[in-house]
């Protein structure tokens, strides 16, 4: 799936900013032990995470056999489906993918490419969002927003 920049961010703020959903989205179902793993698949590592308020977690994984990052956002207490996304882009290739929708416990799993390339990334749950960006490069300083509507 391709994005621009400006497109993947549009469509991002959009997204989050009027609480939209997917209409044929299936709810994940609840999973208490779930694990960034087991949602994005065997080979995958946690790289990185940043909270979701007291709400949950984003985490970054990455599979180092096939190149793939996978990001998916993990309600800490599942239960009523609510507003969840969670999303991924490389700037350096226009490269993006993203999950929204009202889910029970997690939202993802979004994939892209990035062997070799910063990424951003992020999530939400009902009303609180997450924006990391410049992550995973090296000597680089990554940047975290979280705010809450």
């Amino acid at each position: 799936m391709r994005f621009t920049h400006s497109m993947l961010g549009a469509a991002a703020v959009a997204a989050l900013a009027l609480g939209t959903t997917t209409a044929l989205a299936a709810p994940a179902s609840a999973a208490p032990n779930t694990t960034p793993q087991k949602v994005c698949g065997v080979g995958y590592k946690t790289v990185n995470s940043a909270p979701v308020g007291s709400l949950g977690t984003v985490y970054l994984a990455y599979n180092a056999s096939n190149g793939n990052n996978c990001v998916v956002t993990i309600r800490n207490n599942p239960g009523t489906a609510v507003a969840m996304s969670a999303w991924i882009y490389v700037p350096d290739t226009n490269e993006g993918d993203s999950d929204d929708g009202r889910y029970t416990s997690y939202a993802g799993p979004s994939y892209v490419i990035g062997k070799g390339h910063c990424v951003d990334w992020g999530g939400s749950i009902d009303n609180t969002y997450v924006q990391v960006t410049g992550s995973n490069c090296a000597s680089l300083t990554e940047h975290r927003t979280t705010h809450t509507r």
